[in-house]
């Protein structure tokens, strides 16, 4: 399709953050935009008001009156099922999933992705935000509402030559094409930060996304770039003999790139890169997010700028500009004394380090960590893994499993049992239930000087409006 022709692009299910971000983009190309979705409160509803997008609610081929040149559809709200794409195929109107769109505009610039189970919306967000403080001028569709300080995440500039983006490992549309997103681009340069085993409603075993990510790298050839993490012992064996130039970065000494003196004050992050092929410090930098996954991400990004030529000065100054972005360890405001933050993580590795990210910053405060399940298949086949990943908190409280439209409930889990499990590992762990029940339980509970903690993927952050009111 020729981006060109298009003038009018629909986008179904329109709130999710990588649909905001793709439609945005699109919108700064010059072209008009409408999109549909339902009623129910999300993260990118800001987004959409302050930029004036033109938002119907519910499905059905009315929406598409004005007869748009492209529909793109989100993976939720039944996909390519969804009434509102069968009513556009019936017209003749093109129709191309979230992750064709993104395929389509990566492939006008030269595309920097990452991808891995955590990290990749950080990264992305660090990269972009350093290319701009580099006056390179970069265009980005990013999952997530707004990065801070650059603001929207989906933007296009006519003038530079890279866009940044996410190489999702999901399926392109569940059920329909299990394909994951990421085999349709081709990046020029790809950071991978970790590889586990997630989405097991897609990938059965462990092994099962252990191929899918080798068949992804071996795509990549001798002018292609893999920036890797070193740290992560599936990463370290996918990257073997592959074809593309590879760098590797962590912690550990075998690394091409070694991250040294680390160090965490309140509000606070520092540490140094240290190049082990020229036995030279390359760079100190200071961050105001934590942990040591957000030293992981800031390495992979000036990485990034080292291999594109930018200097060393412009790199450090353009991660040190970094903020932080939409639902990555953002600082809400204050409930009863009481210092609220909330995260995105919905794996338990990732729990484990927000967990960990949180104790270092506040090391003699109590954590009190609110989790919501995201997805049964999830929660089932990584049920073990979950009931560990607390050890870090003071008081855990778990919310009612949030479920996915593709999923029945019923199979044999529940947020009930898996507080059972938790409490062999944290004895003061509590079920709250729904979004009241929470609320009640955390206005008895949260003390002033607690942190108070939201986690999931779900609409955890619901919560915030209860406890916070100006914060939304």
């Amino acid at each position: 399709m020729n981006l060109k022709t298009i003038k009018h692009v629909h986008f179904t299910g329109i709130k999710g953050v990588g649909m905001t971000a793709l439609a945005l983009y699109f919108r700064d190309m010059g072209k008009t935009i409408t999109g549909s979705d339902i009623e129910e409160i999300f993260v990118t509803d800001q987004v959409l008001k302050a930029n004036d997008i033109n938002l119907k609610i519910g499905f059905g081929e009315h929406n598409l009156d004005s007869k748009p040149d492209l529909v793109i559809c989100t993976a939720a709200h039944n996909g390519l099922n969804n009434p509102e794409v069968v009513a556009a195929k019936r017209f003749h109107i093109p129709v191309m999933t979230y992750a064709e769109g993104l395929a389509l505009v990566s492939r006008e610039k030269k595309l920097i992705a990452t991808c891995g189970v955590g990290g990749k919306t950080t990264t992305a967000s660090m990269i972009a935000t350093m290319l701009e403080m580099s006056a390179q001028d970069p265009s980005y569709v990013i999952g997530v509402a707004n990065i801070n300080p650059i603001g929207d995440a989906g933007h296009y500039d006519s003038r530079g030559k890279y866009i940044v983006a996410e190489g999702d490992d999901y399926a392109i549309s569940p059920g329909v094409n299990n394909n994951p997103k990421f085999s349709l681009l081709s990046p020029k340069i790809l950071v991978v930060h970790n590889i586990a085993h997630d989405h097991p409603d897609i990938y059965k075993t462990f092994s099962d996304i252990k191929k899918t990510f080798k068949v992804f790298f071996d795509k990549f050839g001798r002018d292609d770039v893999l920036i890797a993490s070193i740290d992560n012992e599936a990463v370290r064996k996918l990257i073997k003999g592959l074809k593309a130039q590879v760098i590797t970065f962590g912690v550990d000494k075998v690394a091409d790139y070694q991250i040294k003196n680390i160090r965490f004050q309140s509000g606070k992050t520092m540490f140094a890169v240290f190049d082990t092929k020229q036995n030279v410090f390359t760079v100190d930098l200071t961050m105001e997010v934590p942990g040591a996954y957000n030293i992981h991400n800031a390495t992979a990004a000036y990485l990034v700028g080292k291999f594109l030529g930018l200097a060393d000065n412009k790199l450090k100054h353009g991660i040190e500009s970094y903020k932080g972005c939409k639902r990555r360890f953002e600082k809400i405001g204050e409930y009863r004394g009481a210092t609220v933050y909330d995260d995105y993580a919905h794996h338990p590795n990732e729990i484990v380090e927000v967990l960990e990210a949180t104790r270092a910053w506040f090391p003699k405060d109590r954590i009190v960590a609110i989790f919501q399940p995201h997805t049964f298949s999830r929660t089932k086949a990584l049920f073990s893994d979950f009931a560990k990943s607390f050890k870090g908190a003071d008081i855990v409280g778990l919310m009612d499993i949030y479920a996915s439209s593709r999923e029945a409930s019923g199979v044999g889990v529940s947020s009930k049992l898996l507080v059972k499990a938790i409490k062999n590992f944290n004895s003061k762990t509590y079920y709250l239930g729904d979004h009241k029940a929470t609320l009640s339980w955390l206005k008895k509970n949260v003390k002033k000087g607690d942190i108070l903690l939201t986690i999931g993927a779900g609409d955890i952050f619901r919560l915030h409006k209860e406890l916070i009111p100006e914060s939304t």
